[in-house]
């Protein structure tokens, strides 16, 4: 909203031609980095308070590390301010007329209402069960699919360069133009739905220690905000021509009305000026989690419950499919996966062994470190190094094709 009113009145006057700068994605990137940040520190006070008021406490598991059992009674479900934040930011200073926007913008928001149904259940149970896993399961399903079967066999209101390379999976440190797969519109959409509800139920699962799952998130969404940049970058010929010293010759045919400078072609991506417009959704999702960061830092103030693990890790996985890095979201979510994994291996092995033994002392694997004497901080800050590596070895393959 606030995109399109200060961009038209650009030509109101013309002292206000300074409201050109509106136009370039860099500028609103970090305005709605700034404005998620600042609504989630201005309510978080007041949120926590609302929280404590009407008694929305974390729910502990009893067999869980004795450390944790301080936390009971803390005020959780705070994923509602990140949502706000995060939500409010991303329509203020986004292009409404993205399809791309308005797609990562509802899953999220669904999934938030997912988790917000399992947190309230959780609440009314005075349990740490919520919402059976078949009923979340199918909701996220549902919605998944539902969004991503528009973009994948739908038409209208989607732009032309999504439609040229959609069914078009990209391979990792490879080149796109040389190295992708075709797949069929509907099992694309079976991959994107996997893809999705996965990321979101593996940052619910990492979602187990203060800070730990906001600062992957704030990562992840850094290193997709490059990616959605990059892709959607695009440079008139004409202003290269200004700012290179080349040749006469070479500025007179850059020079030209339909010379334009792609990244994404130099660089051998998927070829979506579309994406640029997710940036502002990347920077909203990092300046929310900076403000929920200032409550949620050890020890806790406010947990972000399932409404926003549920949310974030949905918000994240469409940002994969989006960007055309499905298959490189495994490298650069490594903690959420090792996180899912340890979950699914105890729980196998639990199962097949008819509860005589255990792969770790307790899954996530994050409570695994705490049960061997790591204290939180420790477990936190090298979750968050190692993430740090993995988002850095993902950006390198925006060279390494």
């Amino acid at each position: 909203m606030l995109y399109q009113l200060l961009f038209g009145l650009r030509t109101k006057a013309s002292w206000l031609g300074f409201l050109n700068v509106v136009r370039y994605i860099p500028f609103r990137v970090i305005a709605a980095t700034i404005t998620a940040m600042v609504i989630a520190f201005f309510l978080g006070p007041w949120f926590i308070r609302t929280l404590q008021k009407n008694k929305f406490g974390q729910v502990v598991r009893n067999d869980g590390p004795e450390s944790h059992l301080q936390k009971r009674g803390t005020p959780t479900m705070g994923g509602s301010l990140i949502l706000l934040a995060m939500i409010t930011s991303t329509v203020l200073w986004a292009d409404p007329n993205n399809a791309f926007v308005w797609a990562v913008v509802t899953i999220t928001v669904l999934f938030g209402c997912v988790g917000f149904a399992d947190d309230y259940a959780k609440f009314k149970q005075n349990a740490s069960g919520g919402l059976s896993a078949r009923a979340r399961l199918l909701l996220e399903f549902g919605i998944s699919g539902g969004v991503f079967g528009y973009l994948f066999a739908g038409r209208a209101g989607l732009p032309a360069d999504w439609l040229a390379v959609r069914h078009k999976l990209a391979l990792p440190f490879a080149a796109f133009s040389k190295h992708h797969i075709n797949l069929p519109p509907w099992l694309y959409v079976v991959f994107a739905v996997l893809a999705v509800v996965a990321i979101a139920n593996a940052v619910n699962f990492t979602d187990g220690l203060d800070g730990l799952a906001i600062g992957p998130v704030m990562i992840n969404a850094g290193t997709y905000l490059v990616f959605a940049y990059i892709t959607g970058l695009a440079i008139a010929g004409s202003v290269l021509a200004k700012y290179l010293h080349v040749s006469p010759a070479i500025a007179a045919e850059l020079s030209r009305p339909t010379a334009v400078f792609r990244l994404s072609e130099y660089l051998d991506l998927p070829p979506l000026m579309s994406t640029g417009e997710l940036s502002i959704f990347c920077g909203a999702m990092i300046g929310a989690g900076v403000g929920f960061l200032w409550f949620n830092t050890y020890p806790a103030q406010l947990f972000m419950g399932d409404v926003g693990s549920l949310s974030l890790g949905g918000g994240i996985g469409t940002l994969a499919v989006l960007t055309k890095n499905e298959l490189l979201s495994i490298l650069l979510g490594g903690i959420f996966v090792v996180e899912m994994v340890s979950v699914i291996v105890q729980v196998s092995v639990f199962k097949i062994t008819k509860g005589r033994k255990r792969v770790f002392l307790m899954a996530p694997i994050h409570h695994h470190f705490e049960k061997k004497g790591w204290p939180e901080p420790r477990v936190i800050v090298r979750f968050w190094v190692v993430q740090i590596i993995l988002a850095l070895v993902a950006l390198s393959s925006l060279k390494l094709r």
